[in-house]
């Protein structure tokens, strides 16, 4: 029960590392004051350009990878890989280190399932770039891209291909997506969702 517990409590934490707030201070930028005000590779990429973007995806991205590795070899159940990969995407959504701020858990939520059921992750990816291709939104891509990843993961449990724990995981971090993405839901519906491109500026104050 102890190695348990720290192992979802060190999971949290390596989730919490806000990689983009971090690359944004090293070139002398607060990533909040610009864009979306999101720490998430996406206003990285606006904001930064696309080198940043990416080194901020791959780093999000093996926070979940990190997180279920290390619980695979260390508890050794589906139940702990589960809850490992919960921890690090909660801990990437509301990070202690920035005062429970921080992204919508998309990457890091697709590192987890890459570990536990890495054809679902493939799967998801490829109909998130997809998605963007045609339409040229992030937001709309990350939803629907992780649907599909549930909806592969579903069908991997009906051959006997993945444990329960893994649908669990992937139905839950998929609705906490959708959820952390509500706002850009509301934008989508005006018609002046942010689209892949666009150039995050400063945000005004006063």
């Amino acid at each position: 029960m102890i190695e348990f517990a720290a192992v979802v409590i060190g999971s949290y934490l390596i989730g919490s590392i806000p990689f983009g707030l971090l690359l944004g201070k090293l070139k002398g930028m607060d990533i909040r004051e610009y864009g979306s005000g999101n720490i998430g590779s996406t206003n990285v990429l606006r904001t930064m350009g696309p080198w940043a973007g990416v080194v901020v995806l791959i780093c999000d991205v093996l926070k979940g990878v990190a997180a279920v590795f290390i619980a695979r070899y260390t508890i050794g159940s589906h139940a702990g890989e589960m809850a490992a990969g919960f921890a690090a995407v909660a801990g990437h959504d509301w990070s202690i280190f920035i005062r429970f701020r921080g992204g919508r858990g998309v990457a890091t939520s697709a590192g987890g399932l890459f570990v536990m059921a890495p054809l679902a992750a493939v799967g998801g990816i490829a109909i998130f770039v997809l998605v963007i291709a045609l339409t040229r939104y992030v937001s709309l891509g990350s939803m629907v891209g992780s649907i599909s990843g549930v909806v592969i993961v579903g069908a991997l449990l009906g051959l006997d291909r993945v444990p329960a724990e893994y649908l669990i995981y992937t139905g839950v971090v998929v609705a906490l997506i959708i959820f952390q993405h509500r706002e850009n839901i509301s934008r989508l519906l005006a018609g002046n969702e942010h689209k892949f491109g666009q150039k995050g500026e400063k945000k005004q104050t006063g």
